[in-house]
């Protein structure tokens, strides 16, 4: 399986605009096909896709724009709330948002006559990351270069804040340990908080530095990615601090770092946007070399469909799919 020359996506979406970042939902909505997220400049919308890798009637891509959501400020972050229902009787979509006012926006919609937003202020420099409880659409988590990770409700405002040593730059729940937080800051440590306690109660350590992206894989939750410099990192939960495996892989340095939701070997990871192309590799912990290298002109944003081996990147007024083999 070892490529080395450079494909072309397997789908892409024409956007009006340049595409900040992109997120499919993760959650399991009652939808035919799959919801996803994009922001541009000042707005983000949510469309339906379809692939044919998962439905025979379709050809290639069915892509639908369902809603657009004007905000007047770019979306740097995107997440997904697991109240979302796309189902034809009582649709409800709801998502939040981080933008460059340094304020949260969490946005709910019926996509007909409710369609309103709720702002969340308190960080106070540029937020990172942010995501929802997966058993609880009310409460949600985002980590800012302000050195803090808050912890938010939508009915009560900010509920809890944990000081960081350096800027928050990812943070993540996972479905089968709700009492844990994973919050990784940018001088390579990533720690789990026990929510009861508001206690760290395990750390982990990266040799390199600055730590810039980090997932917790939702198929193996003892299993932790980053990209931290020039390397994508795994550690393997408890049996040390520091990490199993890590491999150089962007000359340019590592950007984001993702792990496929319907395997616990496969992840993707970005180079550094800002150049003329962004880098895209797709990995597997069983081979060597990446299993598949793509390029975007300046691409931003990187998320896996919930159930097929198909990951996504935002560029230049387009979206790019990549679709590789388990």
């Amino acid at each position: 399986m070892k490529q080395d020359s450079v494909r072309s996506a397997s789908y892409t979406v024409d956007c009006a605009d340049y595409i900040h970042v992109v997120e499919f939902n993760p959650f399991e909505s009652g939808e035919e096909g799959s919801l996803i997220a994009f922001g541009g400049n000042n707005y983000v919308s949510i469309a339906s896709c379809r692939f044919q890798e998962d439905d025979a009637s379709v050809s290639g891509i069915e892509f639908k724009t369902l809603k657009t959501f004007n905000q007047g400020i770019r979306a740097d972050a995107i997440a997904w709330s697991p109240d979302t229902n796309y189902d034809s009787l009582t649709p409800l979509l709801r998502f939040c948002t981080a933008a460059s006012d340094k304020n949260l926006r969490i946005f709910t919609s019926d996509l007909q006559d409710r369609n309103e937003f709720k702002v969340f202020d308190g960080h106070t420099s540029y937020i990172n990351d942010m995501v929802f409880c997966s058993h609880d659409g009310n409460t949600f988590a985002s980590v800012s270069d302000d050195h803090t990770c808050r912890m938010w409700n939508i009915g009560k405002g900010q509920t809890a804040m944990f000081m960081l040593r350096s800027p928050g730059m990812s943070v993540a729940w996972h479905p089968e340990e709700s009492s844990k937080l994973m919050v990784a800051e940018k001088t390579g440590t990533i720690r789990f908080y026990d929510l009861l306690t508001h206690q760290a109660i395990l750390s982990l350590e990266s040799v390199q530095v600055p730590l810039m992206s980090a997932d917790w894989c939702l198929k193996n939750p003892f299993r932790v990615g980053a990209v931290a410099g020039n390397d994508w990192i795994i550690w393997e939960m408890p049996r040390s601090s520091y990490p199993q495996n890590n491999k150089p892989v962007h000359a340019d340095r590592a950007r984001l770092f993702r792990w496929s939701r319907c395997s616990e070997n496969l992840f993707a990871t970005t180079g550094y946007p800002g150049k003329k192309n962004t880098q895209i590799l797709i990995h597997h912990l069983k081979h060597p070399q990446p299993i598949l290298i793509g390029s975007v002109p300046v691409g931003s944003g990187l998320s896996w469909h919930r159930s097929l081996p198909l990951c996504v990147v935002g560029g230049n007024h387009k979206l790019y799919f990549w679709f590789t083999e388990m």
